[in-house]
């Protein structure tokens, strides 16, 4: 199966914090202490703004007929 995988873009702030965004989805952003936080709340980020995506794209397609299945990403 196909690996897939996404690239954080990280800059360290004027005081000290991490700032950054997920390429592939520029919506999501975040800051952190570290590397590894800042990491782990992009994470969060992306979760959010899937979340907000699918409840989008759920009003666009209600009341249609449509097939929805889970595609799952190897890690």
């Amino acid at each position: 199966m196909k690996k897939i995988s996404i690239t954080a873009i990280i800059e360290k702030s004027s005081d000290g914090w991490y700032v950054g965004q997920i390429e592939e989805f520029p919506e999501a952003v975040s800051q952190g202490k570290t590397v590894k936080e800042l990491q782990e709340n992009l994470i969060d980020a992306l979760t959010l703004v899937m979340e907000a995506q699918r409840e989008i794209t759920q009003a666009t397609y209600k009341g249609r007929k449509i097939i929805r299945r889970k595609l799952n990403l190897a890690q």
